[in-house]
């Protein structure tokens, strides 16, 4: 069997994902919808799909469906003017990322079916029609398991919201809270130098067994990781107790030589933070960076208020859990009188 020409391939998967091939032109979806062309034109940017003029032919029946949502998403007051461009943005640039990722994902898996096939002697196996196959008997597997994965989240982050929305904190603007909690960067020490001594394979390797063993202590104890900076992890609690002991079980197994977990530093401050489109914004996330820009290899720098909220704990126990010292003054650029504790267990 020859191998299938590109665009005929590349063709025939995007008729898969999308239920049909493209057939209608961007002034066909918006006439269909009901929508005025220049809102089709603004969401698909915002979207990051790649720019088409508005007479080619590079739209479907879902293309329609998706704009007559987002018009009535509209009406509803979800999509509102203040806060459609940047929650369309972060759509697109969320799922842009998942199928980077999938997509990567998926040509590995058919190329590795498609030399299976070969090693058996069945030598006109094509690659690019393997992967057309596996997107048609993946595919709706995996939109079922995102539906419910985006609920379960959808469900855990409603109910974390109404439990805190009566603790105190500034008013925010509509749909961005402002909410007292405990703000964690986690950051490997020596990276550079030792991302220099790794092959490219090796380092993605090293990050994804980092951001998973990571996003597994934060979750066993509580936390939630806010997202992964290459090497290093944000990540918050509604207690600073439960920050602390996240910090210090990472910087425990980081200086643990029969443990792989690379060694780390962590920072934690304790106040007001805005939550905005599954991100955290405000003084108190800027403070906790740079508290772990201080930390020596090791060490868990915490601010007063995370301090005083530890400390007013230990009193209450009957044995020591923490102890506590203040390193030498240190200047960093915004805080200037920035005064930390550094953290250790008792």
């Amino acid at each position: 069997m020859e191998a299938s020409e590109p665009g005929v391939s590349a063709d025939r998967v995007e008729e898969l994902l999308l239920g049909h091939a493209p057939h209608l032109t961007r002034r066909e979806v918006s006439a269909r919808a009901g929508v005025p062309l220049e809102l089709a034109r603004e969401l698909w940017r915002l979207l990051g799909f790649a720019e088409t003029a508005d007479d080619d032919v590079a739209f479907t029946e879902a293309d329609v469906e998706a704009l007559r949502l987002s018009a009535e998403l509209t009406g509803l007051g979800i999509l509102g003017d203040d806060s459609q461009a940047a929650l369309v943005r972060t759509w697109g640039r969320s799922f842009a990322r998942l199928a980077e990722w999938q997509t990567t994902l998926l040509a590995r898996v058919a190329a590795e079916h498609a030399e299976r096939a070969g090693e058996a002697g069945q030598s006109d196996v094509d690659p690019v029609e393997a992967m057309a196959a596996l997107t048609a008997e993946v595919l709706p597997r995996v939109e079922q398991l995102q539906a419910y994965a985006w609920k379960r989240h959808l469900a855990g982050a409603s109910s974390r919201l109404l439990a805190l929305s009566g603790q105190p904190g500034e008013a925010g603007r509509p749909g961005e809270p402002v909410l007292v909690q405990a703000v964690c960067f986690v950051d490997i020490v020596g990276f550079t130098s030792r991302s220099k001594s790794l092959r490219e394979a090796e380092l993605v390797a090293w990050i994804e067994e980092f951001e998973h063993v990571s996003s597994s202590i934060v979750v066993e104890h509580g936390g939630r990781v806010i997202k992964n900076i290459g090497d290093e992890v944000l990540l918050v609690a509604d207690d600073v107790a439960t920050a602390a002991e996240i910090a210090l079980e990472m910087t425990r197994r980081g200086a643990d030589p029969d443990d792989a977990f690379p060694a780390v530093r962590a920072g934690i401050a304790h106040g007001d933070v805005v939550l905005r489109l599954g991100d955290v914004l405000g003084p108190t996330v800027n403070i906790a960076a740079r508290l772990t820009s201080l930390a020596r290899p090791g060490t868990v720098l915490v601010d007063d208020s995370a301090h005083e909220h530890l400390a007013a704990l230990e009193a209450e126990r009957e044995q020591a859990s923490y102890t506590f010292r203040r390193p030498q003054r240190a200047s960093v650029k915004g805080y200037s009188r920035l005064q930390p504790w550094v953290l250790r267990r008792a």
